[in-house]
């Protein structure tokens, strides 16, 4: 194959990827079969994300791979995220960029009954308390569950490696001389 073949084939398949995610999966139709997404999604599309981003910075799309499936009776959602989001150093309060990319596991458990079918440090999710009812149609929302694990991966506060607080100072500090609290006992020491 030579360079100008495998620079198009990669070029089709950027072409081929998705730029809007599904909001939800239906689980009657996805539960049994295997269902696997790739895209390239602007952190724009998360709404929760998109309010914790700078706005000061235009930030690359985020390259979603997510694979549904079921093993040993019960559902996972597998993805990987590659990409970083621009957030406020609470520092300096410049921009800063916090990375994103990660694997995500996810068990998608019927009930607490199937926590034993899994292993102890795997994440998991009851489906009733995350699963939505439309039409006599079970949806999971596959678009939240991918931004709440990514919302987790954020720091609580971003700051920059390096970083030190900016500080402006006006005017000089008047040197405060401090009375010694002991000072009013060694007076009377004396007097006894």
């Amino acid at each position: 194959m030579k360079q100008s073949d495998a620079t198009l084939s990669s070029d089709h398949l950027n072409d081929q990827l998705k730029t809007t995610i599904p909001d939800s999966l239906a689980l009657e139709k996805w539960a049994d079969t295997d269902f696997n997404w790739s895209g390239k999604i602007p952190v724009t599309a998360f709404e929760r994300l998109s309010v914790l981003s700078d706005a000061s910075q235009l930030p690359e799309p985020l390259l979603i791979n997510a694979h549904f499936y079921r093993q040993n009776h019960v559902l996972h959602l597998v993805f990987k995220v590659t990409g970083e989001v621009w957030l406020t150093c609470q520092r300096c309060l410049n921009p800063v960029a916090v990375d994103l990319t990660d694997d995500y596991d996810l068990a998608l458990l019927d009930d607490e009954a199937q926590i034993q079918l899994i292993d102890e440090d795997q994440d998991y999710l009851v489906l009733n308390e995350v699963v939505e009812q439309s039409h006599h149609e079970q949806l999971l929302p596959f678009k939240t569950l991918i931004e709440d694990e990514m919302l987790l991966k954020l720091p609580l506060a971003p700051k920059h490696d390096d970083c030190e607080m900016a500080v402006e100072q006006v005017g000089d500090i008047p040197e405060i001389e401090q009375e010694n609290p002991f000072a009013a006992l060694a007076a009377l020491k004396g007097k006894l």
